[in-house]
């Protein structure tokens, strides 16, 4: 990891964890439900990113094993050889090599062939949005679960703990070099605190202090770039935009071109091209916000919604951001990367998640994997008996099951902004269910039935109906054309049978979101914080 994906030691140390939380979490929890058949998808194509190339391969792997897949693993070119020691390790475990193969090739030609493959069922990726989408146009009836790009920021309110905030913003801006799809590329600063020369100096002091160089040295934290910086990056890296300075201008390294010291930008407006695009290394961007309510709606203008974060110690701004924030990690007084599986399942919203959006280490995830049936009939009230206990155990209420003191990681589910039901005949069944799944989620339902709305007819308002939906949910593969159009519009394709199964069926129903906070300050638990915080705040 050191050599080849050039991660500092801490890192690397970080990832080789986080495979061995995977494997024996998915080994855990996993379980068919006793009412439900299911049957393996077939072959998955694992195809990781090269700035993760440990971690994220195996958990995808094991996931897809756990379900009866055979799996081939592509690596990225970057990190061939990464992912070539994990294939070993994984063999020497005792896996067959027919069920796990390893299959290096380029991103080109050959790499097009296998997504193509009628015989390969589902893909892994974990890559940028528009390699998704351009899986998408060469197979669109591909089973695609991609976690894609991010476009995240940090909020500094004036009731943040500043020195906290600074600290945890450059961890979240400069770890692996910007390299996360977690990153903070931006910080959005209340104009109390983003006007404070201290504050601007601290920061930059800060990000300045931290030691570059080669990921061999151990002392070094910001190695160099996979690769020389691409068109967006270096963009982002060496020019400023119309009210933009530099706090702290980023250098390249005079012998080496991927090495690339800290950035950090002032004066980034709304809707600039910094505020919208993703660059994916180490240049941060500062906005200046009026109030928390402005700071929000920056946060939430991008197209991505993989990872949020907010500095208060205000308990309301906390309660304001973490109802209103759009994405799927959101982090309160703490970094914003470093998701651990299980205490923060990782799997973002809108175009940071293509598929049924179920997140990696957390208890839904294997299930993806596999196409789950009933195995008998079911009556009317058993189904809706199965459905109303899944909501009132599983799907309302919070959860933490990790129960640390020092921070608390809750999983909850947002409803959808709708599912659209397209189905090939009038099922009075599946209709039932999915009403059900509608009424309790609060997840609006459309339903389209191709005898009474032919695939012309549906096709001319999917735009339409995509303004207010995020999801195409269908029993049979409907057609390329649909499926394009559906893509085009930036709805997500579900494909699984409706199951009496509650604790499975209202998953894709919902959005996953974990709240992490930090509990502690400087490593201290106070009990007495709650109480203290409404005495000064009534002071004040």
């Amino acid at each position: 990891l050191q050599a080849e994906g050039k991660k500092a030691i801490y890192e690397a140390d970080i990832e080789v964890s986080e495979a061995i939380d995977f494997a024996r979490y998915y080994a855990a929890t996993f379980e068919v439900p006793p009412d439900l058949q299911a049957n393996a998808l077939g072959v998955v194509v694992i195809a990781p990113p090269w700035n993760f190339p440990y971690a994220i391969p195996c958990g995808g792997v094991l996931a897809a094993l756990m379900a009866g897949n055979s799996v081939i693993i592509k690596p990225a070119p970057e990190t061939t050889e990464i992912a070539w020691l994990l294939t070993q390790q994984l063999w020497a475990a005792g896996i067959p090599q027919e069920v796990l193969q390893f299959f290096p090739c380029s991103d080109g030609e050959m790499g097009c062939q296998l997504i193509r493959d009628p015989q390969v069922a589902a893909v892994v990726l974990t890559g940028a949005w528009e390699t998704a989408r351009l899986f998408q146009s060469w197979r669109p009836s591909l089973r695609l679960f991609a976690e894609t790009s991010g476009k995240n920021a940090l909020i500094i309110t004036a009731q943040a703990d500043r020195e906290l905030a600074i600290k945890d913003l450059v961890k979240s801006a400069f770890g692996h070099a910007g390299q996360k799809c977690s990153a903070a590329s931006l910080a959005i600063v209340e104009k109390e605190v983003y006007a404070d020369p201290t504050f601007q100096r601290q920061l930059r002091d800060a990000a300045a202090s931290l030691t570059i160089g080669p990921a061999t040295t151990l002392q070094n934290i910001v190695t160099p770039l996979i690769r020389p910086p691409n068109p967006a990056l270096l963009r982002a890296l060496t020019a400023l935009d119309e009210g933009e300075q530099w706090l702290l201008q980023p250098h390249p390294d005079n012998e080496d071109p991927c090495l690339w010291s800290p950035g950090i930008k002032l004066g980034i407006r709304p809707n600039s091209w910094f505020h919208r695009h993703e660059c994916f290394g180490p240049v941060l961007g500062m906005m200046c916000a009026e109030s928390l309510d402005e700071a929000i709606c920056w946060q939430n203008a991008t197209d991505y919604g993989l990872t949020a974060g907010l500095h208060s110690l205000d308990p309301n701004e906390q309660k304001t951001w973490s109802n209103q924030v759009e994405a799927g990690n959101l982090y309160i007084n703490r970094a914003i990367t470093g998701a651990v599986v299980q205490r923060q399942p990782f799997g973002g919203w809108k175009r940071s998640s293509i598929g049924p959006s179920i997140k990696a280490g957390g208890p839904h995830y294997v299930f993806s994997f596999a196409r789950l049936f009933d195995k008998e009939d079911v009556s009317s009230a058993t189904v809706k008996t199965s459905y109303s206990k899944a909501w009132k155990e599983i799907f309302s209420t919070h959860h933490d099951p990790s129960q640390l003191q020092c921070e608390s990681n809750i999983l909850r589910y947002r409803p959808r902004r709708g599912v659209i039901l397209r189905l090939s005949e009038k099922k009075p069944q599946t209709i039932e269910r999915a009403q059900l799944a509608s009424e309790l989620t609060g997840t609006p339902l459309i339903i389209s039935i191709s005898t009474e709305e032919s695939d012309q007819d549906f096709l001319h308002r999917l735009k339409q109906l995509a303004q207010t939906t995020d999801s195409l949910r269908t029993v049979e593969t409907p057609s390329d054309a649909i499926l394009n159009a559906a893509y085009e519009h930036g709805l997500n394709w579900i494909d699984a049978p409706l199951t009496s199964n509650g604790s499975v069926e209202l998953c894709f129903w919902l959005r996953e979101q974990t709240v992490s906070q930090t509990r502690h300050r400087y490593g201290q638990i106070p009990t007495w914080i709650p109480q203290s915080r409404k005495n000064l705040l009534a002071h004040f």
